[in-house]
């Protein structure tokens, strides 16, 4: 089992201790001096495991936070119901993470309220951000507080969170965060269901239905070169023909701005999808390329 660290004194020491020996064991700039964080919610699935094996590529110490981060979630959200599984990650960590930082809520916020946030700008209230008002400014502030904690060289997200990349990448440029972001593909079950923690909210007739999401970015990257419209058009035509699936929304965006993109629009695009499956809410994105 990897160590559990649950204080940020603690953590910081470690972390501190790791770079001083091998500072002592030779050049400043050995693989093992780097320091690699992997920030998660836990309930961690194989897209998870995908993180913390980039990391483990990338040498030095990988450290790997487990926090359901109460900032981010607002109200009538399933904050209560988000799966923890502490003993279960562990177990899943064995071998690919070398410390794992688990703190409490008092120990992360002990003053209980937050009066300082980082604000995540227009971009957060667009997509996720309009459905979930509030979400991405906690989660900016509980990632600038990882990075602040860790000091970690490398921090590794995952693309299936395509705005929170977005948002974090640009935080990072803007505050000068001397942290580089590295970004590994969203990892899908074998009929191309993005991984999730919340697909186990799915019974068994929802979890088919759920493809549709994939289902919908495929049909509309097939129809890159007709268009924006046509791809918006297939994709939604996709999601309408699965009574099951509610669209929140479905967009082609830009990779730099993540605003939409028109129909002139060339080069490369993300299409963003969002939609609920009964009671549970799931998002997936798909690179495009429109030549």
């Amino acid at each position: 089992m990897p160590e559990v660290v649950t204080t940020i004194a603690e953590l910081r020491q470690r972390v501190a201790s790791a770079r001083e020996l091998a500072r002592r064991e030779g050049s400043s700039d050995a693989p093992v001096s780097r320091v690699v964080l992997v920030p998660t919610m836990g309930a961690l699935h194989d897209g998870h495991l995908q993180l913390v094996r980039q990391a483990r590529d990338l040498g030095g110490i990988v450290v790997v936070s487990i926090f359901v981060n109460p900032l981010q979630f607002g109200p009538g959200e399933d904050l209560d119901r988000y799966p923890r599984s502490l003993e279960t990650d562990l177990s899943r960590l064995e071998g690919l993470a070398d410390l794992v930082f688990a703190p409490s809520v008092g120990e992360m916020y002990p003053a209980g309220s937050v009066e300082t946030r980082v604000t995540a700008g227009s971009v957060a209230s667009l997509y996720e951000g309009a459905s979930r008002p509030g979400h991405f400014d906690g989660m900016l502030t509980v990632v600038a507080k990882l990075f602040n904690i860790v000091a970690p060289d490398v921090a590794v997200f995952g693309q299936k969170d395509a705005q929170q990349v977005h948002l974090v990448g640009r935080m990072v440029r803007d505050l000068d965060l001397p942290v580089t972001i590295a970004v590994v593909d969203t990892v899908r079950e074998s009929d191309g269901l993005a991984l999730s923690s919340r697909n186990r909210y799915l019974d068994p007739s929802e979890r088919a239905a759920a493809v549709a999401l994939s289902r919908a970015l495929a049909a509309g990257s097939a129809m890159a070169g007709a268009g924006t419209d046509a791809v918006r058009t297939a994709a939604g035509a996709v999601i309408a023909a699965e009574p099951a699936v509610k669209l929140d929304y479905l967009v082609v965006v830009d990779p730099e701005t993540f605003l939409p993109v028109g129909e002139g629009h060339s080069g490369p695009a993300i299409a963003l999808i969002a939609a609920r499956v009964g009671s549970t809410r799931l998002i997936d994105n798909e690179r495009i390329s429109f030549d």
